[in-house]
């Protein structure tokens, strides 16, 4: 696999999102995005997704299942962010989700129902939309993008 994939998987997603008026910022489940500070200037870089373990990507954020995350770019606008392991069922009232599958299989539960995902998939789950993750093999990968920014308090649990 090229490294510049997944780059052109957010270049997408984000021309998509500019295109239909969503404004936002990709953020990391467990740090919702501070809304008074700005997030630091983009430097060049390239980052290998998949060549990340779930100890690059960060501890296990036990409220959450065994969700690991990590947040690789920050904009005013956006951030892109990994993530590994099972998540528990929750909504956010403001920040609306995709995801991009990287690696593996698992069951997402969206909105009402369980759906088989695999690489390749992109899960659009917009804001206030039920949604988990239970893993069904050891290598699921999966980019995470919010918009508009994740807000302190925006992630709620449900059974």
């Amino acid at each position: 696999m090229h490294r510049h994939r997944p780059v052109a998987v957010v270049r997408a997603v984000c021309a998509a999102v500019a295109l239909t008026g969503c404004a936002g910022a990709l953020a990391q489940a467990s740090a919702p995005a501070a809304a008074a500070a700005a997030p630091p200037p983009l430097t060049p870089q390239i980052a290998n997704m998949g060549g990340m373990s779930a100890e690059d990507i960060g501890p296990v954020i036990a409220e959450m299942g065994t969700l690991r995350t990590k947040t690789l770019v920050a904009t005013a606008n956006g951030t892109v962010g990994i993530q590994v392991g099972t998540v528990a069922k929750h909504t956010h009232t403001y920040s609306d989700e995709i995801q991009y599958v990287m690696s593996g299989t698992a069951t997402v539960w969206l909105d009402n129902a369980p759906r088989e995902v695999r690489a390749g998939d992109l899960i659009v789950i917009p804001h206030g939309v039920v949604h988990g993750t239970l893993t069904t093999s050891t290598d699921f990968k999966s980019m995470a993008i919010k918009l508009p920014p994740q807000r302190a308090g925006d992630t709620h649990k449900v059974p």
